[in-house]
């Protein structure tokens, strides 16, 4: 340890400082020395160890490097999953996503679901936590976001409950399906993103030249899979399209929500009625 190393008071407040936010400078220094709060206020007058690496991971927020990705953690339905470059992280608005599936697979004893683009896994393994004898097979494109799909799988142990599939939406897939759920790419290229957004991967964000394309791609996927229920996440300005899309391909039952700032964030599609099945 250096002489001149500052304490890990001084540290959170120079941090503090360059960040313009406390809360990420804690979190950030946390991370670094593998602590929890209460260390840093019970330790707040001893001297920082290896603060040069601290101020390093200080520099890449400062550069709007996400702060999940410099501390490979998110927080996402009240758990930690480990996350990466190679995802998009998750954001809150997709909690409600999943309240819609659970919903549905309750009161309709859903069987067995399909992930389309499923990143770091997360939709999949919530919905298998809460339904045990539930058949999970969830697929994307990208082999990065498969790998992190995979640790976060590997340490909630659920290796023997969701097939992973490296496939564009479920190419190769020929098993039928209850329900289709996805968060798919729904902003339109060239579209300016903010800053921290430009480290997230490309494929997790962009979804044509609308915008809205892959998601129709998925409505006639379910369409022509005969699956009963589509969930998926979209753009706030896409209900009108979406809605029209549904009208033009003969299905009714349709019900867009809003995310928590009252945007439109969603729907739920009944393509087909669920055949009689056994009691989960």
């Amino acid at each position: 340890m250096k002489e001149n190393s500052p304490t890990i008071k001084e540290a959170l407040k120079e941090a503090s400082l360059r960040l313009q936010n406390p809360k990420e400078a804690q979190i950030l220094l946390t991370h670094h020395l593998k602590c929890d709060r209460i260390y840093l206020m019970l330790h707040e007058n001893e001297l920082l160890d290896d603060a040069e690496n601290y101020f390093a991971l200080v520099k890449r927020r400062e550069a709007n490097e996400p702060i999940e990705y410099i501390t490979n953690e998110v927080s996402f339905y009240a758990q930690t999953f480990y996350i990466a470059p190679g995802a998009l992280i998750p954001r809150p608005e997709t909690e409600l996503l999943i309240d819609k599936a659970k919903e549905i697979i309750e009161k309709e004893e859903i069987r067995s679901i399909a992930e389309i683009g499923t990143g770091s896994g997360i939709i999949s393994i919530v919905l298998a936590q809460h339904f045990p004898k539930l058949k999970i097979t969830a697929s994307d494109i990208s082999t990065d976001a498969l790998k992190i799909a995979r640790t976060n799988i590997s340490k909630f142990g659920l290796e023997d409950r969701i097939n992973l599939h490296h496939t564009s939406l479920l190419d190769g897939i020929n098993e039928k399906f209850d329900m289709i759920i996805s968060n798919p790419p729904y902003i339109a290229d060239g579209f300016v993103l903010e800053k921290p957004l430009y480290y997230e991967p490309s494929n997790a964000l962009f979804g044509g030249k609308e915008g809205d394309e892959l998601l129709k791609e998925i409505i006639d996927l379910a369409i022509e899979k005969e699956v009963p229920y589509l969930l998926c996440e979209m753009g706030y300005d896409q209900k009108a399209p979406l809605s029209a899309y549904f009208s033009q391909k003969g299905v009714q039952k349709v019900e867009f929500y809003q995310d928590y700032s009252g945007f439109d964030r969603g729907f739920v599609a009944n393509i087909k009625e669920l055949s009689s099945k056994p009691k989960m």
